[in-house]
């Protein structure tokens, strides 16, 4: 049996501690539902989907004038992660993007184990490319 891994690592800037309290809040709250917890009403909308994919940590990273959330996961959660940072965008910073980069990985060889992705997101948009995607779409067809 081999396990399939997704990996990604990123930080994300946000203006002051006040900001770094809600984003982890909502990170708690997020996960809390995503393990059962009822849906409180004030959860924002935008995110009631992405719970189900909830896969990553999010950790609270500071210094002086310095506030930064660190997101990062082996298991997945891309889909919950851009949502999650598109709401933040949305709400600190709607001139912003974000862009980050996953890995795809296996315990043992397998052919369809590898690769990764990259994201691009603004408080508008979330673009995802995977590394199969950009393949099928560059590579010239394959002759049998």
């Amino acid at each position: 049996m081999a396990d399939y891994f997704t990996k990604f690592s990123l930080i994300l800037k946000l203006p002051d501690e006040a900001a770094q309290k809600f984003a982890l809040a909502l990170a708690n709250q997020a996960r809390d539902i995503a393990n059962g917890n009822e849906l409180p009403g004030n959860f924002p909308a935008s995110l009631v989907e992405a719970v189900e994919d909830w896969q990553f940590e999010t950790e609270a990273e500071s210094s002086p004038d310095n506030w930064e959330l660190w997101m990062h996961s082996d298991c997945g959660g891309i889909d919950a992660v851009c949502a999650f940072i598109q709401h933040l965008l949305h709400t600190f910073n709607p001139n912003g993007s974000v862009t980050f980069e996953w890995s795809n990985d296996c315990s043992k060889p397998r052919v369809d184990a590898y690769g990764g992705g990259a994201s691009v997101i603004t408080s508008d948009e979330i673009k995802i490319m995977s590394t199969w995607q950009w393949l099928r779409e560059h590579a010239p067809q394959a002759a049998l």
